[in-house]
């Protein structure tokens, strides 16, 4: 700052906040870092409503409660809604300092996705908020900026890169080489399933081996990549996705070790068997693709949120199962009335025909053959189709909110970037 004296004080609603030039510098708050590179009084009358010379005093007309909350998040990280306070004005404010909803608690997002679905908008615009153009321009900066500096702001923003497919052009490049390898996989994967593909091996296994490589190679460089520039390394380690990089990524590695010990081919008994599932694993490699495909992620959502839902129905169905499969063994071989059905001859065994029975599928293959067996039947059919359809409303009202909370989320990165390709 070229100006004024080395403590700076902030009068947000008529609360005043003092601090020194060097904080103001780095303040993660973006409108009020700022203040430091102004040169003249009209430069800081451009992010400030008043501004007194004598005092070094900066006078900001918003919301000074809703200015509290932003700097408890600047003090510990977290940003909440103020109780009370309507979503959307908290929105206001978060715009005007500088801060996006990424910057929200997932709950209080959560929050903010289901009133900008009340009323009617994919994504809050300046428009819609009233703010006005310079306002816009330092509230629709990307995230990155806004809280960090230096070399963090490059993790950053390397971060979004690999995590957030629609962060950045860049970022969906990266992310479309990502789909381009695990579709290729996947095709070889099938392909090497094929009858004839061993005749075809013999002809392009150098061509195979080129692909693969470069194949696992993105796969692990992009991994690397992400846990080096992980916020929390063990955050990272825990989340599912990741595990399935790691065991997807494996398989490969272990089979390179194995054939340089000497164990290179498939006939050499548990070695073998090992290394035949060790290759059918890549089929992971398809779970990847959730990072990239609104769909996959919406069920993912979706089963993590009706986890309690999901554990209910397979308990209904255990429950079910476990009462039919006594009761149809009972009737079809255990009274020995001279009709023993060999295909219910134990309970697990009558089990399997009481599955695909309360799951409508009937194979066919087990059947009853007694009337007592035929009504049980008949009952069992008619249950599943309740006991299935209980907890389904549940699990589709979940999926539906799911859905348009991520696409609110994509809707607002795809505005992001939009606002980065203009400038």
């Amino acid at each position: 700052m070229k100006f004024g004296k080395s403590i700076c004080v902030l009068n947000v609603g008529g609360t005043r906040y003092a601090f020194t030039s060097e904080v103001i510098r780095d303040f993660p708050l973006r409108r009020v870092s700022r203040l430091h590179a102004c040169a003249t009084e009209k430069e800081v009358l451009e992010l400030c409503d008043d501004y007194d010379r004598d005092q070094n005093e900066f006078f900001f007309d918003r919301h000074a409660q809703a200015f509290v909350f932003i700097m408890l998040y600047v003090r510990s990280g977290k940003l909440r809604f103020v109780p009370g306070v309507c979503e959307l004005s908290f929105y206001t404010e978060m715009l005007y300092w500088g801060l996006e909803s990424v910057h929200l608690d997932s709950c209080c997002q959560k929050r903010l996705d289901d009133r900008i679905s009340e009323i009617g908008l994919d994504t809050l615009s300046e428009v819609d908020i009233g703010l006005s153009g310079d306002e816009s321009q330092s509230s629709s900066a990307p995230v990155q900026r806004t809280a960090l500096t230096g070399r963090a702001r490059w993790l950053e923003k390397i971060r979004k890169t690999f995590e957030e497919p629609n962060s950045s052009l860049l970022a969906q490049l990266l992310a479309s080489v990502s789909v381009i390898c695990v579709l290729v996989s996947m095709i070889m994967l099938c392909a090497s399933t094929l009858p004839d593909w061993d005749t075809a091996k013999k002809n392009i296994a150098e061509e195979q081996r080129i692909v693969e490589a470069v194949c696992i190679g993105w796969f692990t460089a992009e991994c690397t990549v992400r846990f080096l520039v992980a916020r929390s390394k063990w955050d990272f380690l825990r989340q599912p996705l990741n595990i399935i990089d790691v065991i997807s990524i494996t398989p490969y590695y272990v089979t390179m070790a194995l054939a340089q010990a000497g164990m290179p081919g498939a006939g050499l008994g548990v070695a073998g068997v090992i290394l035949r599932v060790l290759r059918m694993m890549r089929v992971f490699w398809l779970m990847k693709l959730a990072r990239h495909f609104l769909g996959l992620q919406t069920l993912g959502l979706t089963l993590t949120r009706c986890y309690r839902e999901m554990v209910m129905l397979m308990v209904f169905v255990f429950v079910a199962m476990a009462i039919y499969s006594a009761l149809a063994q009972l009737l079809e071989y255990g009274l020995d009335l001279g009709t023993q059905n060999p295909d219910y001859a134990s309970i697990p065994a009558a089990a399997w025909w009481v599955i695909i029975s309360m799951t409508t599928v009937g194979y066919g293959d087990v059947y009853p053959v007694t009337v007592g067996g035929r009504v049980l039947g008949g009952m069992c059919v008619v249950s599943g189709i309740v006991l299935l359809a209980l907890p389904i409303t549940f699990i589709y009202h979940s999926f539906v909110q799911c859905y348009q909370e991520l696409k609110l989320r994509s809707a607002r990165y795809a505005r992001s970037m939009s606002v980065e390709l203009l400038k």
